[in-house]
């Protein structure tokens, strides 16, 4: 099936052509592991791995790399100057760098695996790759892209790369990168930027190495570069990342790579839109207070809700989160949960046929192979649920597919389902539920929603159908 997507750098929608028939190499950005990810983070998280699924399901051999910054990611707006965000964090959490860095990767992998998220082939940690960003420094020093300002680092001239800031259509002249903080007098362009940071004379970093210029740490861009290269090699397919790293961080990596590798070095540049509160403001983590997936869980939604919510919308496209936002989710969610588990107990499942198969496998993959339409993906799911010339084995094999597509583990959960409705409530359960049933046929709605919460409080939900109430054990 041909795959379209949107490349950044050339503002259109173009059809995949991979480097190497049949494989497809991508690079993206991932945590900085000071504190935990929250939830517009996880939805960058989620975009990169409905683009790897739709890869494998038409056919592809996916080599994913996400690297790990534990090292070099400064606070300011370029990533040139103000603390260390590790250790930042090591301060806040009165833990050593190398500690946080480790309780927070595993925290970001809890969240990863909890939204059934495909682990990345290499998960590359920074600081595991200094010697290859020394090695990448040393490199663009030879060709003449470099300077050092004494006292700071050794910075890269972007004058002395003609392309600089084409990813978004910005020059020299134009959209500067960097121009929201204050300007380094000893920077010979506004865009230069840091390469290697030379540790502070009079205090001694958790994090640190010796280097050709002096002891220190890389610059947050060089890591992306160095590892993607020794991983991926000179030329990938796909990089991606959210859309706030377009300007600055993914122009600063092209430049610093582009003399090394040649041109291009990436074909496709893929950009995920923010999800934003709703005023409309970005959800971030600098801003101190902020959401993560634990309070989702706090407030017993299940995190395949949140992974559903975001496929409602499309990785181009703003999304704003509120929990109203989340309760609609919830209901569309467990409508289909409900609908497959009532697919799987069918007693007469019927003779698999693969040409409806074919069919609606192809309405459901085509959508997101176009530029991850998943939106439109779901409404096919819920148009081939509601045709009755498919019969249950059929759809069964049709949601194991889904499954792997958007990975919503549709099936999982309804085999959960069936499990939880198989068990019988005790007697005083039973009693509440037909006295519930009872105050229903009198219109007595107050005293039925008063026995509804009786029966949630003892663990238990009622769950209206067109055969009457059910009983079903909460997970």
């Amino acid at each position: 099936m041909t795959i379209r997507l949107f490349n950044t750098m050339s503002r259109k929608i173009e059809e995949f052509k991979p480097l190497v028939p049949g494989k497809m190499g991508f690079y993206s950005c991932g945590p900085t592991v000071y504190h935990y990810a929250h939830i517009g983070n996880l939805r960058t998280m989620i975009h990169n791995d409905i683009l790897k699924r739709m890869f494998i399901e038409n056919g592809y051999d996916v080599h994913h790399v996400m690297n790990i910054t534990d090292v070099g990611h400064l606070t300011s707006d370029d990533a040139d100057s103000g603390d260390d965000k590790m250790e930042k964090g090591a301060a806040r959490d009165h833990k050593s760098v190398w500690d946080i860095a480790k309780f927070y990767t595993d925290e970001f992998l809890r969240d990863y695996d909890d939204l059934n998220i495909i682990r990345p082939t290499d998960m590359p940690r920074a600081t595991d790759y200094i010697s290859e960003q020394i090695d990448l420094v040393k490199k663009l020093e030879e060709l003449g892209f470099t300077y050092e300002i004494p006292g700071d680092g050794i910075y890269y001239d972007t004058s002395k790369f003609a392309a600089y800031g084409q990813l978004t259509g910005g020059t020299l002249t134009g959209n500067r990168a960097g121009a929201r903080v204050e300007y380094n007098s000893g920077k010979r362009n506004p865009t230069d930027f840091a390469l290697w940071k030379f540790s502070p004379k009079d205090e001694k970093r958790q994090m640190e190495w010796d280097s050709p210029w002096g002891i220190g740490f890389p610059g947050w861009h060089a890591e992306c570069s160095a590892m993607s290269m020794k991983l991926l090699g000179n030329h990938f397919d796909i990089h991606t990342g959210g859309e706030d790293l377009s300007r600055i961080h993914h122009t600063n990596e092209i430049a610093q790579s582009e003399p090394i590798t040649g041109a291009p070095w990436v074909s496709y540049w893929v950009h995920f839109s923010f999800l934003v509160d709703k005023s409309g403001e970005k959800m971030s983590k600098s801003k101190g207070e902020f959401l993560g997936l634990e309070a989702v869980r706090k407030r017993g939604y299940d995190t395949m809700v949140y992974r559903y919510l975001i496929l409602l919308g499309h990785y181009q496209t703003q999304l704003a989160f509120s929990w109203e936002a989340m309760d609609a989710a919830s209901a569309g969610y467990k409508n289909i949960v409900r609908r497959v588990a009532e697919i799987l107990s069918n007693p007469a499942p019927g003779e698999f046929s693969q040409s409806e198969f074919n069919i609606w496998h192809d309405k459901i993959l085509a959508p997101v192979s176009d530029n991850m339409k998943t939106a439109e993906a779901i409404v096919q799911v819920q148009e081939m649920l509601r045709d009755s010339n498919i019969n249950a084995s059929t759809k069964i094999a049709l949601f194991e597919f889904i499954d792997r597509l958007l990975g919503l583990q549709f099936i999982d959960r309804a085999k959960k389902l069936n499990d939880l409705e198989s068990e019988t409530a005790p007697a005083e359960i039973l009693a509440l539920a037909a006295a519930r049933t009872t105050a229903k046929n009198e219109k007595n709605w107050a005293r039925a929603d008063e026995l509804r919460a009786q029966i949630d409080a003892a663990g238990w939900t009622v769950v209206d159908t067109k055969d009457g109430a059910k009983l079903v054990k909460k997970a």
